[in-house]
């Protein structure tokens, strides 16, 4: 029953993509070591590269990726890769699962660059703005940046879950301002479930790429 419940409420807002789930995150005191960390992880300003066990493996994961996203926000091919390469790169520096940060961006955005919360969170992981006042210069317009969005949120979840000692239903009820409820965390799950990746056969030895 519980599974049918999650999966009919995952069905309910596919069919209205127009809704935005990101809650209101709350600041929580962190230490001045956490906030140095993160401050310094944003800066930086590397070109992305992400993670491949391979080229075969790097041209079949894109192609994957490219062709699940919807659309109607990203009509544009070239769009998509640019996007799959920053969102892998940013998750894996957070030391994130790529197919869970596609999942929990769905869930918040469905992919809008510019979509806005009832809260005022922004963007593609729904990051609210007092965020950049913690962590930067305080100009919440940089969240509709895609790469500093994709950071922003990463950062975020890596630091709720490493405060909950890698538990990851409490990290995402942190995320959306809902600790405590079931809710968002399983939507979340479910769409990490559905974006699961699955290789095809790929004979290319395997390099860092």
């Amino acid at each position: 029953m519980k599974r049918r419940a999650v999966c009919g409420a995952l069905a309910a807002w596919m069919a209205s993509p127009s809704v935005v789930w990101a809650g209101a995150q709350q600041y929580e005191e962190m230490s001045a070591a956490v906030r140095t960390a993160m401050q310094a992880a944003l800066e930086d300003t590397s070109p992305p590269q992400p993670r491949f066990d391979s080229v075969a493996h790097k041209v079949d994961w894109l192609a994957e990726m490219a062709a699940r996203l919807p659309r109607r926000w990203k009509p544009d091919y070239h769009q998509r890769i640019e996007f799959l390469l920053a969102m892998r790169y940013e998750a894996q520096r957070a030391g994130l699962d790529p197919q869970l940060v596609l999942g929990l961006i769905e869930v918040e955005s469905y992919f809008r660059k510019y979509a806005v919360s009832h809260a005022g969170a922004r963007g593609y992981m729904q990051v609210m703005p007092f965020w950049t006042k913690v962590l930067a210069q305080g100009d919440a317009t940089t969240l509709f940046d895609m790469r500093t969005n994709l950071r922003y949120g990463c950062l975020i979840l890596r630091h709720y879950l490493d405060r909950e000692r890698g538990d990851l239903f409490r990290a995402l009820g942190r995320y959306n301002g809902s600790l405590g409820r079931a809710e968002y965390p399983n939507l979340v799950l479910a769409a990490w479930k559905k974006w699961a990746y699955n290789p095809r056969s790929l004979s290319t030895p395997a390099s860092q790429n």
